[in-house]
C-alpha cells in the first residue's frame, strides 16, 4: 500500500513512469540487527535474539529492543530512486508533548544525502502514571528518495531509533546487491536511552553512530532505553555476538528504576563482565560510567515525571529518592562511578584489555551549564555530537583502548 506524503527536505517524489524492481528484505541487506523476524506485516528487525526476549516480560524492554537504533539497510546499486514501504509504530506518552516522527537517514558512499519520514503507522499510547499501554493500528507508509547519482554507489538507509519499524517492501529503479562485510572492525555497544539515541536528531546522529563513523568501525548498538539494567540475558547476548571492540555504559537506568542496592550491584557487574569475557576473552572491553546528571549525582531514584512541568507542556524528570538513603545502599551516580572504577581496577590486574572511562569526561558539570539536559535526563542533538566526538578521541584516539594498533 502506497501512501503519498509531503517529503522532508532532502527527499523527493519520483515520476509515475518509474519501472520498479522489488528486492526481498533479507539479513544480508541489514546491519546492526541481531535477528530478523518474519511477521504478517513485514520483517521486524530485533536488537536482541528471540531466546533473550523470552527471558523478560518487561514491556519497556520489548519496545526498546524493537526500535532499530543503529539498524540500517545497506546495499550497492545504480538506482536513482528508492522506495521503502514500512509499518512504523510511533509512541505517544499521554499528557506529554508530542514526540517528533522518526527520521530515515540516507547515506550515499558514507556521506549524508537526504532524510525522509514515513506517514501512517501504528500508534502506541503509554500512560506514564499507570504504565499501561494501548496500540491503535494504522496503515503502511512509504519512504522515498530520488534524484540520486546514476553511478554505482553504496546506499545506507538508517531506520528511526524511536519507532518500531516493520520493513514491508524495497523498490528501486535498478538492481540491488548486498555489500560485502569488509574488514572494518565491529564495535558492540550496550547502554541506556542515551546510547539508544534519545533526543538525537536521527539514528545516524546518535552519539554511538557519530563515533562509529569517526572511528571507521561497524556499529552494533544495543543501547536500550530504560533497560541497561545488568540483565544476565543481555550479558550473554553480548557474549555471543561477534565483535572486535566492546563497550558497556552502566548506571543511569539502575538509578532511574531504583532497581537494586549496592550489595546487589557489585556482584551483578562482576557477573556481567564474566559473561562477556566467556565469549570475548581478549577483546578491548571498555566500561563507561554515567555522564553528569545533576538530579541523580547524589540523590537516589527512582526518576519520576515532574507533573508540574507537564502542566506547562514540558516533559521533565526529578529524583524521587532521598540523599539520606545512600546509607542503606541506595544507588546514586557518584556511588556507581566509584564502584565501577574500583571493580575495573581490581579486575584489570588480571585483564589488561579491560578499561574504564568516567562518563563525566564525555559530558560533565561545565557542559551541563552550557548544554543542559532539556528534560534533566537526556541530551539534545548538539550534546549527542559532543559526546560522540569526545568518545572518539578518548576511545579510538592515540593511546585509547579502541585505537587501531590495539589487537
Amino acid at each position: 500500500m502506497d501512501h503519498q506524503h509531503d517529503p522532508i527536505p532532502g527527499s523527493s517524489t519520483t515520476p509515475p513512469t518509474t519501472k520498479w524492481i522489488a528486492t526481498p528484505l533479507t539479513t544480508d541487506l541489514l546491519r546492526g540487527a541481531l535477528e530478523l523476524e518474519h511477521t504478517e506485516q513485514g520483517v521486524l528487525p530485533h536488537r536482541l535474539p528471540g531466546w533473550a526476549r523470552a527471558q523478560s516480560t518487561d514491556g519497556q524492554l520489548a519496545m526498546a529492543e524493537a526500535q532499530p537504533s543503529g539498524v540500517r539497510l545497506v546495499f550497492r546499486t545504480r538506482a536513482t530512486a528508492i522506495e521503502l514501504d514500512v509499518l512504523p509504530t510511533k509512541t505517544v506518552y499521554q499528557g506529554a508533548p508530542p514526540r517528533p516522527d522518526g527520521v530515515y537517514d540516507l547515506l550515499v558512499d558514507g556521506r549524508p544525502a537526504g532524510q525522509s519520514g514515513a506517514p501512517g503507522g501504528n500508534v502506541l499510547t503509554v500512560d506514564m502514571v499507570t504504565g499501561s499501554a494501548e496500540t491503535r493500528p494504522g496503515p503502511v507508509g512509504t519512504v522515498r528518495f530520488s534524484g540520486l547519482p546514476e553511478h554505482v554507489k553504496n546506499i545506507e538507509i538508517w531506520l528511526p531509533y524511536n519507532e518500531i519499524t516493520r520493513l514491508v517492501a524495497l523498490r528501486t529503479d535498478a538492481p540491488v546487491e548486498a555489500v560485502p562485510r569488509g574488514d572494518r572492525r565491529v564495535w558492540l555497544h550496550h547502554g541506556s536511552s542515551i546510547s539508544h539515541g534519545s533526543n538525537a536528531e536521527s539514528s545516524s546522529t546518535t552519539w554511538p553512530a557519530l563515533s562509529a563513523s569517526l572511528g571507521d568501525v561497524e556499529l552494533i548498538n544495543i543501547g536500550l532505553g530504560g533497560s541497561a539494567l545488568l540483565d544476565a540475558f543481555i550479558a550473554r547476548t553480548l557474549r555471543d555476538t561477534p565483535a572486535d571492540l566492546i563497550s558497556i555504559k552502566i548506571g543511569i537506568n539502575l538509578v532511574n528504576a531504583d532497581l537494586m542496592r549496592l550489595r546487589a550491584f557489585t556482584p551483578a557487574v562482576h557477573g556481567f563482565l564474566d559473561s562477556i569475557r566467556e565469549g570475548h576473552p581478549t577483546a578491548p572491553l571498555l566500561v563507561v560510567s554515567p555522564i553528569h546528571c545533576p538530579i541523580h549525582e547524589d540523590t537516589p531514584g527512582p526518576s519520576v515525571p515532574d507533573f508540574s512541568a507537564l502542566s506547562t507542556g514540558k516533559l521533565q524528570f526529578r529524583a524521587g529518592g532521598d540523599p539520606a538513603e545512600r546509607a542503606v545502599g541506595k544507588l546514586t551516580l557518584n556511588v556507581i562511578r566509584e564502584e565501577l572504577s574500583r571493580i575495573v581496577k581490581q579486575r584489570a590486574a588480571d585483564d589488561p584489555h579491560l578499561h574504564y572511562l568516567d562518563g563525566r569526561d564525555l559530558y560533565g558539570e561545565a557542559d551541563f551549564a552550557e548544554l543542559p539536559l532539556p528534560d534533566q535526563l537526556h541530551p539534545d542533538a548538539a550534546t549527542h555530537r559532543l559526546i560522540g566526538e569526545r568518545f572518539t578521541k578518548l576511545a579510538f584516539g592515540t593511546g585509547g583502548p579502541f585505537a587501531a594498533q590495539n589487537p
